[in-house]
């Protein structure tokens, strides 16, 4: 139970010594009369006993909170409530409120240390509160710590000892009435509190009460489930945001009882506030930096400017003519259009200027900014606005990626006095200096930067983004172009060399800063992918490896690096001519050693930048000229990988041979390469040339490809599902938020607010978005999330398409992007390993696996694999790879996942243990004869 302590102010005299120095003083007897205060604390003592001095208080209170929750006692709650009635029936409040000593709130008054006593009661009997069902409990639970925070004091008059839920509480039991609600939600006491601020200003009155934090989660434009429950609280919370921008609607340069709620609310939804605010803001400038909980008219309207949205009636035709009608000036709606870009399109209507929303975004998303002072559920918007203008990832636009294609196109739909306008109220898209970075980015692109300037930034000061806009200036026409493109790379490369002189962050930076300005450089060359040009240049940079080996040698030990004829960089160790397994310790720290070591590892790296961009190109439909194939296959690990992916032109289909000028099929016929461009084959295109036939090449020849191709998961519209707007195969399906959107942003999709979770596909102009049973939470704010659907639809049209109007290749990757998140990130009864292609893959395997060992004894049915061995017949399942043996139970085999690398051949890279032990187990049983295993013998004799 909480206990009762006097602890004794160490710079205030006790009664016997103030009695001593009034009669040393006046040589007369003081007469000793204890204050309220002195009384108050002897009655509260004498309620609660002689409480006995305890060793380890904490302990024993850890203990008595076990045994009350092991052994709870009837009527608990009763008692708690009957005691701290009691302790505050004690307490004579209306004698104490006219005692200034009361009101002292120096840490060691007696004031504060009942405040405490009495808390802690509450705090103790708090969790007792859920097992509540007498609403006349509620009722008075909820008046006594109401009581509390009335008339006790704390920390500078503020107390929080009543929840929303307690008044929620005694409201649907009758014992509060809507009032009460709506006073918890915005009221405040008036209470005699030390203050800088003299009592009655405006400063003291809307100081009264400064944290709303209820207000602020019912007032969020994505309610949580906690609050959404009660559309009475939902109701009550819009009249108080109605009734707070009402008073600060009409406030001047002073603050309002308002101004704290203000700051509080997360969203205000419709065009009249905001035209309001524009119009009361005129002489104003927006605040783009942190205030620190100003007060001030502009931090207020700013705040409420920014977290501002379009109701769902409004218009663009209307708000133009709000807006011609306020005469609000075009200054003001230019910077409001930076500051809050949700109102955009609604702008851009009133100033009719084509492009201005484009424009506006393409700032935003170019900017230098974490958004940190922008509300999250506000930031989040605006990264959904902003994919599906560009297919730069968010990650890569704030390390300074720039979609250059983007700015030309908004560009030619400016004038150049609309531009500049555009350009100087930039400053509104962040809170600091990031618009500098973006400003920056336009000038280069539109040839207004000095390249001398430019370079000697870059070399004398080392300026990072001046390193990412060098790949941003208009490239030379004609011979000069190549020359152009190759002096650039230099100057990012020298810039490079030279980081290795700072420490390891700075290198770091650099280095990225480096790898960004060649992307740049790539899209203002035009190159489809930025890797094409990374491509060309780091095979420049590996060209001495080509057909040869680069050696060290130091005392005796030679140290050589090589590429193998499959791309992979290879170290070998020698010394006298006798092989090492490695480089000797004491010469791994050697330069020249450490050089060829780093060097292996940029290009494992290289290796696995290449087979991503691959695959991406392979999911674009991305294509190559005749001409550009034959210098790739010079690449030294581009074309070990490339040459092993079906590639497909205009009338021929297969593997690349012949230093890149014919196509190899599955029945080993070469073909000259006739068409002028070719891609990589989809499992589409596949499926229309005997893809089967393919799938046992790769096993006739040992052929393993850098990603799932041959063997990749195709998906398919039903004959059902033809004509539908929405795909609703995983309907009802569970997955964790948080697993569910980090692998859904892995692979490019972006979760929207209110929406759900969706992918913009530029080249197509077609957005897929995945929709959610319930609507859509955070992971922050839900425990799972279940599926409805996917719908497609045109990127300025929300009308969902029949789903035979999408590509097939793109719905086919959309569901298998949805099929790993189901498979991966699945929540409750889901098997994750049950999905309909990766069975179907599996059994491909299977098949193929025992055709080349001519085993006849396995049988394909459905989702299992059938046995018949000699020592009994059993199935294995495709999906969990669980054993039966039929008759009887389950057999207990468990695997090894380790050791199946490098023993069992898949036809892909892609590491899959599950799918090795699907096809391991199955040759172990067709096999069950050569079993040496004792524990899976015992299992079977």
């Amino acid at each position: 139970m909480p206990r009762f302590e006097n602890r004794a102010d160490p710079f205030a005299l006790g009664l016997e010594e103030m009695t001593l120095e009034v009669e040393e003083m006046t040589d007369e007897p003081a007469l000793s009369q204890p204050s309220l205060i002195d009384r108050t604390f002897t009655a509260l003592q004498m309620l609660i006993g002689e409480q006995p001095a305890l060793s380890y208080p904490h302990q024993i209170n850890c203990i008595a909170g076990w045994l009350l929750y092991l052994h709870p006692p009837a009527q608990r709650f009763d008692f708690l409530l009957d005691a701290i009635s009691k302790i505050v029936n004690t307490i004579p409040i209306t004698e104490l409120n006219h005692d200034p000593q009361w009101h002292d709130s120096s840490y060691w008054g007696l004031p504060l240390l009942v405040s405490g006593f009495v808390g802690n009661w509450v705090t103790f009997a708090r969790p007792y509160q859920q097992s509540l069902t007498d609403s006349d409990q509620y009722v008075r639970w909820w008046h006594l710590v109401r009581w509390v925070d009335q008339f006790l004091p704390g920390f500078r008059g503020h107390r929080d000892t009543t929840t929303l839920w307690d008044v929620l509480s005694a409201y649907q039991a009758g014992g509060a009435t809507e009032s009460d609600v709506m006073f918890y939600l915005l009221g405040a006491e008036e209470r005699i509190i030390e203050s800088d601020q003299t009592p009655g200003t405006a400063e003291a009155k809307a100081n009264l009460r400064t944290s709303f934090q209820d207000l602020s989660h019912l007032t969020r434009r994505n309610v949580t489930e906690v609050y959404a429950a009660y559309p009475f609280l939902i109701a009550l919370a819009d009249r108080a945001r109605q009734r707070i921008l009402a008073i600060e609607l009409q406030r001047g340069d002073l603050p309002t009882a308002g101004s704290h709620a203000a700051l509080s609310l997360k969203s205000i939804v419709g065009m009249s506030t905001v035209i309001q605010l524009l119009q009361s803001f005129d002489r104003n400038k927006l605040v783009r930096h942190y205030s620190y909980n100003s007060l001030s008219k502009a931090s207020v309207f700013s705040h409420l400017m920014r977290i501002s949205f379009p109701a769902a009636d409004d218009t663009p035709a209307e708000f133009a003519l709000r807006v011609q009608s306020a005469q609000i000036k075009l200054e003001n709606l230019i910077q409001f259009a930076f500051y809050a870009p949700q109102w955009v399109n609604y702008i851009e209507q009133a100033l009719g200027w084509d492009g201005f929303a484009e424009a506006v975004w393409w700032f935003h998303a170019h900017t230098k900014d974490n958004g940190w002072t922008v509300e999250a559920d506000v930031r989040e918007t605006w990264v959904a606005q902003i994919s599906e203008r560009t297919p730069l990832s968010a990650r890569s636009l704030v390390e300074g990626a720039v979609d250059v294609a983007w700015f030309h196109r908004l560009y030619k739909r400016l004038n150049a006095d609309r531009w500049q306008q555009l350009y100087e109220a930039a400053q509104y898209a962040s809170s600091g200096a990031g618009h500098q970075r973006a400003k920056l980015f336009a000038d280069a692109m539109l040839g207004n930067l000095d390249t001398k300037s430019l370079r000697d930034r870059i070399t004398h000061k080392r300026h990072q983004d001046s390193i990412r806009a060098l790949g941003l200036l208009p490239i030379a026409n004609g011979k000069s172009r190549d020359r152009d493109i190759l002096d650039r790379h230099q100057v990012l490369q020298d810039f490079l060399r030279t980081s290795k002189k700072f420490g390891s962050q700075r290198q770091a930076s650099e280095k990225l800063a480096v790898a960004i300005g060649m992307e740049n450089l790539a899209r203002t060359a035009g190159f489809v992918d930025p890797q094409r040009l990374q491509w060309a240049m780091e095979a420049e940079a590996i060209a001495d490896l080509v057909g040869q080996a680069q050696v060290v040698t130091v005392e005796e030990v030679s140290v050589s690096l090589a590429i193998t004829t499959e791309g992979n960089p290879e170290i070998t160790v020698e010394k006298a001519g006798k092989p090492l397994k490695a480089i000797p310790a004491k010469l791994k720290k050697q330069p020249d050693i450490q050089r060829l070591t780093a060097r292996r590892q940029e290009i494992t790296q290289q290796a696995s930048r290449i087979r991503l961009s691959l695959e991406q190109a392979m999911c674009r439909g991305d294509r190559f000229t005749a001409t550009e194939l034959v210098q790739l296959a010079k690449h030294p690990v581009l074309f070990p990988m490339l040459s092993q992916l079906v590639l497909i032109g205009d009338s021929e289909v297969g593997y690349l041979v012949e230093q890149g000028t014919a196509l190899q099929n599955h029945s080993q016929v070469v073909t000259p390469i006739q068409s002028a461009e070719l891609r990589i084959a989809h499992p589409h295109d596949l499926l229309l040339q005997d893809w089967h036939l393919w799938q046992q090449d790769c096993f006739n020849v040992d052929r393993i490809q850098p990603f799932k191709q041959v063997f990749r998961e195709l998906y398919l519209p039903t004959a059902a599902e033809q004509s539908e707007p929405a795909c609703r195969r995983y309907e009802g399906h569970q997955v964790n938020p948080r697993q569910a959107l980090a692998l859904w942003g892995q692979r490019g999709w972006i979760a929207a607010p209110e929406e759900g979770v969706r992918r913009a596909f530029h080249a197509e102009g077609l957005i897929a978005a995945v929709e959610f049973l319930n609507g859509f939470y955070t992971p922050l704010e839900v425990e799972g999330l279940t599926i409805a659907g996917v719908r497609f639809h045109h990127r300025d049209d929300w009308k969902a398409l029949p789903l035979n109007k999408i590509p097939p290749c793109l719905f086919s990757e959309v569901m298998r992007d949805l099929d790993l998140v189901v498979s991966v990130a699945h929540q409750g009864g889901v098997d994750p390993e049950t999905t309909a292609s990766t069975v179907e893959m599996r059994a491909a395997l299977v098949r193929e696996t025992c055709r080349l060992l001519k085993l006849h004894n396995v049988q394909l049915q459905k989702s299992h694999v059938l046995i018949e061995g000699q020592l009994g017949s059993y199935s294995v399942h495709l999906g969990s790879a669980i054993v039966h043996r039929q008759p009887g139970g389950a057999l207990c085999i468990m695997p090894v996942h380790s050791q199946h690398r490098g023993r069992l051949f898949l036809p892909f890279v892609d590491n899959d243990p599950k799918t090795a032990e699907v096809v391991s187990k199955v040759l172990l049983l067709a096999r069950d004869k050569e079993i040496r295993d004792p524990t899976v013998l015992e299992q079977l004799l």
